[in-house]
């Protein structure tokens, strides 16, 4: 039976990040997992997450569009923007109107050129743990509603606790790795994309859906496939 409420599609997207809580579990398939199922739900156009490396510096590691990555890498670079802030604090950090921010100039100028006009960043933490941020970008002005908001940190917390859940992850150091790996994934997987878009004439967003279903069809891991893919024993 299809699920028709609200309730039902906030139920069904909690499961499947808890489905991820399996031994040896993908860390990029969960992190995309999240921003693609917060988007499903909520009232915004993109989502984008950021994560902190081993050294502390903040990574992008998950977007639903190429729109989103481009405006938290370059938030990234200028070191400055609402999940920069949203990290550095712990707390959320809601920009009603882009076009009337008086701070953040690079990332006022990046993210008016992809077409976001609000953003909400919430915190990825846990306690007093703090390993990132996800940008909630909305195509208008205006704030999330207070329920939208409220879903939003709840997925990005349930992630976060998957993320350092005890059973995979024991020992903090062991988050680092886990952390590290993905980062390392991260830039085979964008190579990846890149090679898929070229042979296969497609753009980039459905580059990584083809090479995400082929791992998930012959239950492989993205690291892996991405590896294959570039190393060319695989075209998709």
């Amino acid at each position: 039976m299809a699920t028709t409420t609200r309730a039902e599609r906030v139920s069904v997207a909690f499961v499947k990040l808890t489905d991820t809580l399996v031994a040896d579990y993908d860390v990029l398939d969960l992190l995309h997992t999240l921003v693609e199922e917060t988007v499903g739900l909520l009232d915004v156009a993109a989502a984008g997450l950021v994560l902190a490396d081993p050294s502390g510096e903040l990574q992008v590691l998950a977007s639903t569009s190429e729109q989103s990555q481009l405006v938290e890498v370059l938030q990234l670079q200028a070191g400055s923007g609402p999940c920069v802030e949203c990290y550095a604090t712990g707390r959320a950090v809601v920009v009603e109107d882009i076009g009337a921010l008086e701070r953040w100039p690079d990332f006022k100028a990046a993210a008016l050129s992809q077409g976001f006009h609000s953003v909400h960043a919430v915190p990825m933490r846990l306690h007093a743990r703090i390993i990132g941020a996800m940008g909630l970008f909305g195509a208008t002005p205006g704030p999330l509603t207070r329920e939208d908001a409220a879903i939003g940190q709840a997925l990005a917390d349930v992630a976060t606790i998957s993320l350092m859940q005890e059973r995979t992850i024991r020992e903090s150091v062991l988050v680092n790795e886990q952390l590290q790996r993905a980062l390392n994934s991260r830039v085979l997987i964008e190579q990846a994309k890149g090679v898929i878009a070229h042979t296969a004439g497609v753009g980039m967003e459905e580059a990584f859906n083809l090479l995400r279903n082929h791992a998930r069809a012959h239950s492989e891991g993205l690291h892996e496939t991405a590896s294959r893919i570039v190393d060319r024993s695989l075209t998709l």
